[in-house]
């Protein structure tokens, strides 16, 4: 119910705003109490938001529709049978199906649990991944870069995706490049986290060491994939869960982590339904070009119903700032002109765009 007066709606069928309809004010009742009289002819009860209708009444007039003097109100106009009151199982029925596996407790989700009086629901807990980077060049910022050094970044973008994808981050600081440190690290890793992470070391250099040390933690999956940006990828499924070596270049990472990490992490977390959405659109400016060998990851931006890519190189971040999906070009494919259709995969909220800034489309 809400603020108001319970009344008899018979009372008010020839209610009029030039002629209201005066009814005697009898009682009131609260959210936590109950009326123990009945509404009688010509009678009214005040009532608060929340409280069970008295005996007798079946409709409720708010408080700002009618005029109070002492112990009576005019009623301006009919009242409905049912008006402003929500009977018994109007919101569920003992026994409803709420929700279903799978389910993810929004907000609303979590009150519709508490107002069925369960303090608590079995759930899935959300994957935990731990971030590890490594190389001798790498410096935490707030720390000081000289020659030969740069500020390490991947743990910031990563931790942005994985609670985009529902997961929580564990980062740790860069490693050098030390194998014995690294594996101990990563085995620290392991024990805390669903999802290992290792970024920087995956290709085939002297220094790369990923490709030796995961084979040690388990069973290696793959060395190489081909996908460019991000090729020097690696995997190794582990006693405890997966461990993946991702390049340390930014832009690569990060466009491994939208394709690959992304959906992983939604496995791992139970989550329903697909790690993006699909929504075909047209290129905005420019020319997109496929690789000839592997298939080509091109990160997009929404803007005007139209996609746009600014990438230009896997060594920089700066050139993904604002990417909101990506497009996969097959190897050998025709060029991608503007003006053209293009597959797009669209990230969820908060990274990708609104559903309704994709437009027409045609």
């Amino acid at each position: 119910t809400w603020d108001g007066y319970a009344v008899r709606p018979r009372d008010t069928v020839r209610a009029t705003a030039r002629s209201p309809v005066r009814l005697q004010v009898v009682g009131e009742v609260y959210a936590e109490q109950r009326f123990d009289g009945t509404v009688g002819p010509g009678e009214a009860v005040a009532i608060a938001t929340g409280g069970a209708m008295p005996r007798g009444a079946r409709g409720v007039v708010i408080f700002e529709e009618v005029v109070r003097s002492a112990d009576s109100i005019l009623v301006p106009h009919p009242v409905r049978p049912g008006e402003r009151v929500a009977p018994p199982g109007d919101d569920f029925r003992a026994g409803s199906r709420l929700f279903v596996r799978g389910s993810v407790l929004d907000p609303a989700a979590l009150g519709a649990v508490a107002a069925c009086g369960r303090p608590s629901v079995v759930c899935y807990a959300r994957p935990v991944v731990a971030v590890v980077p490594n190389g001798n060049e790498l410096v935490a910022p707030g720390g000081t870069v000289g020659p030969g050094t740069i500020y390490e970044s991947n743990n910031a973008t990563l931790s942005a995706v994985i609670a985009a994808f529902g997961g929580i981050a564990r980062l740790y600081p860069p490693v050098a490049d030390d194998p014995d440190r690294i594996e101990a690290t990563l085995r620290e890793a392991m024990q805390e986290a669903d999802l290992v992470l290792a970024t920087g070391g995956s290709s085939v250099g002297e220094r790369d060491h990923l490709p030796r040390i995961l084979p040690r933690l388990g069973r290696l999956l793959f060395h190489g994939i081909a996908v460019r940006p991000g090729k020097p990828t690696l995997a190794a499924a582990t006693e405890r869960g997966l461990v993946i070596g991702l390049p340390g270049h930014p832009s690569s990472c990060l466009a491994n982590s939208f394709w690959l990490v992304g959906p992983v992490l939604r496995r791992l977390g139970r989550r329903p339904g697909p790690a993006w959405t699909d929504v075909t659109v047209r290129l905005g400016a420019g020319e997109l070009v496929p690789s000839r060998e592997m298939a080509t990851v091109v990160p997009l931006r929404l803007r005007d119903g139209r996609a746009y890519t600014t990438y230009h190189g896997s060594s920089s971040i700066s050139s993904m700032a604002g990417a909101q999906g990506f497009a996969v070009l097959p190897p050998g494919g025709r060029p991608v002109r503007a003006g053209a259709r293009l597959l797009g995969h669209w990230l969820p909220a908060p990274l990708g765009p609104p559903l309704d800034a994709f437009g027409a489309n045609g």
